[in-house]
């Protein structure tokens, strides 16, 4: 695999840049939580989007994993209890200069509508905070 590229989904059904994200995504440092019924691990979301996140840890796990994910986007807030799919990784490579930022990208499945609700009102605050 050259050096950059994700790991995941077929190249051809990836298009470039901006036009693969099916929601904006927004930059947040937030706990989170994550794992499988045998054992949960603690990272940062990264970024954040009504359809998937990013998490930056150095051991991620492979594409097509099942996760439970909680975290708490706001102080005092409601902790969200959510499952997510590993879309793609970029897995961690010591010694190379372009490996700033390993990790996976998750997107969400089977969401409540009131999970899909609280997700867009999150984004949509964070976006707003952003822009101060």
């Amino acid at each position: 695999m050259a050096a950059g590229k994700r790991q995941g989904a077929p190249e051809e059904k990836r298009p470039a840049g901006r036009e693969r994200r099916q929601a904006p995504r927004i930059l947040v440092n937030i706990e989170v939580d994550y794992g499988n019924k045998d054992h949960f691990l603690f990272a940062y979301i990264k970024d954040i989007s009504a359809t998937g996140i990013f998490v930056r840890t150095d051991t991620p796990e492979p594409p097509g994993a099942r996760l439970n994910l909680r975290f708490t986007p706001t102080k005092g807030g409601r902790v969200l209890d959510l499952e997510g799919e590993v879309i793609w990784i970029n897995p961690l490579r010591p010694g190379t200069a372009e490996n700033i930022n390993p990790g996976m990208g998750i997107r969400f499945v089977e969401l409540s509508d009131d999970d899909r609700r609280d997700l867009q009102k999150l984004v949509t605050t964070f976006a707003y905070l952003a822009d101060d």
